[in-house]
């Protein structure tokens, strides 16, 4: 049953990913979609990864719940992307873009686990 969850999940992430991804660029210059797939995806996992008797479970190992595997491990693992981002930070290099490459670094790196933190307090 949880790897079904987790099939169904990412089969709906993946596609918002793109579909975000692709509507964001119509009014962003630079590839700063996937920095927002990214953060809202982190703040997903915050909400979803607090186990029901009070505790954070950093991996989805052991103890998983079906809204985990669906919420946190599919849909949010599918819907944010290392891959991309890296893509991303490797063509701002390559561009010689550095100050949109360490923006791009920062700004994931600070919102991201800013909204991790923000999801799992506000589940707390």
């Amino acid at each position: 049953m949880t790897a079904l969850l987790i099939c169904i999940g990412a089969a709906i992430g993946a596609p918002s990913r793109f579909l975000l991804d692709q509507y964001l660029r119509k009014f962003i210059k630079y590839p700063y979609g996937i920095l927002i797939v990214n953060v809202l995806g982190s703040f997903v996992i915050g909400l979803t990864v607090v186990l029901p008797r009070g505790t954070v479970s950093y991996r989805p190992t052991g103890y998983i719940t079906h809204t985990q595997a669906l919420v946190a491990v599919g849909f949010a693992g599918a819907f944010t992307t290392w891959s991309t981002f890296m893509l991303d930070l490797y063509l701002a290099f390559e561009l010689k873009q550095y100050k949109r490459a360490a923006t791009n670094l920062l700004l994931s790196l600070v919102l991201g686990l800013g909204a991790a933190w923000f999801g799992i307090h506000l589940v707390q």
